[in-house]
């Protein structure tokens, strides 16, 4: 809750929660954070974590983001549209519902969870060539 002047950040504990989006809070427009997010409203527009700094993003049950997420550790129980990037995991608990494409390193999905898009590994999407590339490729064995 209080920082302290150190050069490097404090790591993030599992479930640590910093900031609380409450279920009667509305919020339009981007959002930059670190730390522990935890979200029980509706967010239209993107969430994205502070470059070096640890953080996680967890979306309650009757949560709901309309917008792109990038954080290091994102736990999903509610509704997302938009796409996912995850630096290090990706839980989809048994309640979420995400429409877009989810990026990641580890994933993990419970039962009864919904994803409509693609599941895309982080080493997976850097291995592709860039768009153009595969359209020229593709023109040249027409």
């Amino acid at each position: 809750m209080f920082k302290t002047n150190s050069s490097k950040p404090a790591p993030l504990r599992e479930g640590q929660v910093d900031t609380m989006i409450g279920s009667q809070v509305v919020i339009r427009g981007d959002l930059q954070f670190s730390g522990g997010l935890y979200i029980e409203g509706r967010i239209i527009g993107k969430l994205i974590a502070a470059d070096g700094q640890p953080a996680s993003l967890t979306l309650a049950e009757n949560g709901s983001i309309e917008g792109e997420v990038r954080a290091p550790v994102v736990i999903i129980n509610g509704t997302l549209h938009g796409d996912v990037y995850a630096s290090e995991r990706v839980e989809l608990a048994a309640k979420a519902r995400v429409e877009g494409n989810v990026h990641y390193k580890v994933v993990e999905m419970t039962a009864g969870s919904q994803l409509t898009g693609r599941l895309i590994h982080a080493d997976a999407a850097a291995a592709l060539p860039p768009p153009e590339a595969a359209i020229t490729a593709g023109a040249l064995v027409d």
